[in-house]
């Protein structure tokens, strides 16, 4: 199936290529989360128009997100939680915690845009996370794992 490209998709392309993709693919992923319409004539036509405007809206939120990587670039996030002895924790440390600890610190964040490529933190420590703002924008920021008092 032929498609055109309404935003930059990872490992496929950038805004406006035509590009051949498994139709299940474009059916199910990437037509109903708007990044991408079939390649038909009258939608050819329609992207045409709104090129310049898809072109800003891209251009806006690489400049948002690069904003928010220099705001986290210097951010350091203490987590106090539960430990036991040996210093394991009683649960552990995911993406929502990381997300709702950045947050709380008045820098937007979602849990989607924490990468913890070995898993949860289970053990007291500093930790670098990686942080993936936008296809273009990573950052890390240090996340400081302390025992509650």
């Amino acid at each position: 199936m032929e498609i055109i490209l309404l935003e930059k998709v990872t490992s496929l392309g950038v805004l406006g290529d035509r590009v051949k993709v498994k139709p299940g693919y474009a059916r199910n992923f990437l037509i109903p989360r708007g990044k991408a319409t079939e390649a038909t004539a009258a939608n050819l036509a329609r992207f045409e128009a709104r090129r310049a405007e898809l072109e800003r809206i891209a251009a806006e939120s690489l400049a948002k997100a690069r904003a928010r990587a220099e705001q986290l670039a210097e951010l350091i996030v203490t987590l106090s939680v539960k430990t036991g002895s040996e210093g394991r924790l009683f649960g552990s440390v995911g993406p929502a915690d990381i997300a709702n600890a950045v947050s709380a610190a008045g820098i937007e964040l979602q849990k989607q845009e924490v990468r913890l490529p070995t898993g949860s933190i289970r053990q007291i420590g500093e930790y670098d996370v990686d942080l993936h703002l936008h296809g273009e924008v990573r950052t890390q920021i240090r996340v400081n794992v302390i025992a509650e008092a």
